[in-house]
Order: structure tokens, then sequence, then C-alpha cells
């Protein structure tokens, strides 16, 4: 793999074989994908013009001040139709995008790594997770009150993100959790099902999240719960922990 970087944009190309499907149908099917850092946090994937599938019927145009004047497609599969979900820049101020094309990542029904399924966003290959038992003691309260206390945590070290301590649900106080609708995605974990906390008068929303089947990669973490650092008080063998600040405080 090479990595470039032209001006904010970071580029990488990938040894994976990526596939995305519309419909039933391939849509594209590439041995040669690159990633693009667009945003800080995670990249996204462009690829070579000859291993589209998919009609592209042009259908608009878009800007963006660092990869120039684009243009915006319809992409066709047989009977599906995803408006303006695929872009291209052929007089991009980068070089290396003119002859790539980008899919909008939800505008497509699955995508896959190889033959894995891959949900939320590609997976960054700078990005690590490390989930390691420990002996630590871990505390968690909300406004004061205890809600989760333990000695036998996991603690899942993930690039880029506050540690987060894993509590078997035995050392959690279930009964100042209340489950809600609320379901996200990682495409390092899985989906996760979240706890509002009930504290005093207050209901806290969806402090607390449990992957109930996390991906191969997190199984260490299956049915264990964790709390936001950012929004409540953890205490590490006595000692506050300081709230990190992150995009999810």
């Amino acid at each position: 793999m090479t990595t470039t970087t032209r001006g904010r944009i970071k580029i990488e190309r990938s040894a994976k074989r990526v596939r995305g499907y519309l419909g039933g149908q391939p849509v594209v099917d590439s041995a040669q994908p690159v990633l693009v850092w667009e945003k800080l946090y995670y990249p996204t994937y462009y690829f070579p013009v000859t291993d589209v599938q998919a009609e592209l019927v042009p259908d608009g145009t878009a800007h963006s001040p660092s990869r120039g004047e684009a243009v915006t497609y319809t992409v066709v599969s047989g009977d599906h139709r995803a408006k303006t979900a695929a872009l291209r820049y052929p007089d991009s101020p980068i070089e290396e995008l003119r002859d790539l094309v980008r899919f909008e990542w939800d505008a497509i029904d699955a995508w896959f790594e190889e033959d894995e399924e891959v949900f939320v966003h590609p997976r960054d290959p700078n990005t690590r997770i490390d989930i390691l038992a420990s002996s630590k003691h871990v505390r968690i309260e909300v406004e004061g009150v205890t809600v989760a206390e333990s000695t036998s945590p996991r603690l899942l070290f993930e690039t880029g993100l506050p540690v987060r301590y894993y509590l078997p649900k035995t050392h959690v106080r279930m009964d100042l959790l209340e489950h809600t609708d609320t379901v996200t995605h990682c495409p390092y974990k899985g989906a996760a099902e979240y706890w509002a906390v009930r504290a005093g008068d207050s209901l806290h929303a969806d402090l607390a999240w449990s992957y109930r089947a996390p991906v191969p990669e997190s199984q260490k973490v299956m049915g264990l719960i964790s709390f936001y650092n950012e929004k409540v008080d953890i205490f590490v063998d006595g000692v506050l922990q300081e709230r990190p600040k992150s995009p999810f405080g």
C-alpha cells in the first residue's frame, strides 16, 4: 500500500477486494480501491471507473474546496435507481482522484470487504482495537449515585478514543437502567443497544451501551456494559478520572 497526502486529503491504496450491491446486483467490484480521508475520523472508498458495473447517469454537480468540481450521478442497477449516489472529480486538482468514482455509502444496500459485510463506513487501516482483561477497581457514578462497580472489567483501547471500561451486567445496577430504542453501528464492534440511567429524579438518556453480538474481533466485550467516560464519573482504583474530550462528549 502507498499513502500520499494532498493538502488536507490523505490517500491510501488498499489491497482489499471491495464490492457494493444495490438491488441485489453489484454496482462496483474492485481489487484496487483507494481510501480517501475526506473527514478526519474515517476514510471513504474511491474506485477506478473501470471497476464500476452499474450504469451512472449524470444528474448534477457538486463542489469541494479541496477536491474541486464534481459530476454527480444516479446509480442504475436493474430496476433500482439511487439518485445522486455517486460522484467523480474529472478535473480535480488532486490528480489521483480524476479517474475514480465515489459512492454514497448509505445509498448502496450492502458493502463487502473481501467476503465480510462492512457497516457504517470503511474500516480505517490505521485504527486498532485491543481488549484486555483487568483487575482494576472501576466504579461508575452518575450524579453521585454508584451505578456500577467491578474488579474484573474489560478495557477496550481504540485508536483515537478514550479507553472504555466494560463491566459484567452482574456488577451493574440494572434496576437503575432503562433500555432505550437507540441502536448504533460500529464497523469494528458491531451493533450496540443502549440504556438510559436514572439517578435521583433525573433520567440520563443513552449513557450506557452493550454489544449483544459483536463482530469476531470484539467478542471479548459481548454482553458487557460500558458507560460514556465523557458523561459520567469514573473512579479507577479510587482515583476520579478526568472526563475526556471526544466526538462523543
